[in-house]
């Protein structure tokens, strides 16, 4: 999906087909925040003032970079993950095997989301300390990368529990939920954090 060009990417996600959707929009936005926070590190590393802090930044660039990469592929991820489902629920209900085959659809399909929520936890923490490490004129860009991870990590969880809350295996479904909450809890409170100390410096 992201071989074309964004415009049809929104295209696609302004239709009326079923994918791309939230968990692929969450990956992308992820991906936005991850390079961003890259970014930031991108102009600061070389200049002398920073110089104390420049291997660090080197280091966080290079897994910022990898998670960008990581989440683009969780757009297609999530594509081909949903697919099944949708045509799973075409399946007349008297199907004896309805019911066995929309579980492991909607297990397959949450996975995709909760891979990139566990992804922009990532994410989160690396702009943190980007916005405590880039140069004064740059950390603006690792605090918007943590607004954009902040909603990528509501979309994604949100989109794990609209799977998880249609199965049946409540065991299985559970800890997935109790997985996402906790995340979502600390990590969205992180981003946040993240945003609102940059904001406040210019406040």
């Amino acid at each position: 999906m992201l071989d074309s060009s964004i415009n049809y990417f929104l295209d696609e996600l302004g239709s009326k087909a079923p994918v791309p959707g939230g968990g692929s929009t969450s990956a992308l936005v992820g991906a936005l925040a991850a390079a961003l926070g890259r970014m930031s590190g991108a102009l600061t590393v070389g200049k002398k003032k920073y110089a104390d802090v420049e291997e660090d930044l080197k280091d966080m660039m290079d897994r910022a970079q990898l998670l960008r990469e990581k989440l683009c592929a969780c757009v297609q991820k999530d594509i081909d993950a949903f697919e099944p489902l949708s045509k799973a629920y075409a399946i007349p209900k008297e199907d004896p095997d309805r019911d066995r085959i929309m579980e492991d659809c909607l297990k397959t399909a949450a996975s995709a989301p909760l891979e990139i929520l566990d992804l922009c936890c990532e994410v989160a923490v690396l702009n943190k300390a980007f916005s405590e490490k880039a140069g004064k004129l740059v950390v603006s860009d690792a605090a918007t990368g943590a607004a954009l991870c902040w909603a990528a990590l509501h979309g994604a969880a949100l989109n794990v529990k609209v799977n998880t809350g249609a199965m049946k295996d409540r065991t299985y479904a559970g800890g997935i939920e109790a997985h996402v909450d906790e995340a979502l809890r600390k990590y969205s409170r992180m981003a946040e954090e993240t945003f609102h100390s940059v904001y406040g410096r210019y406040s």
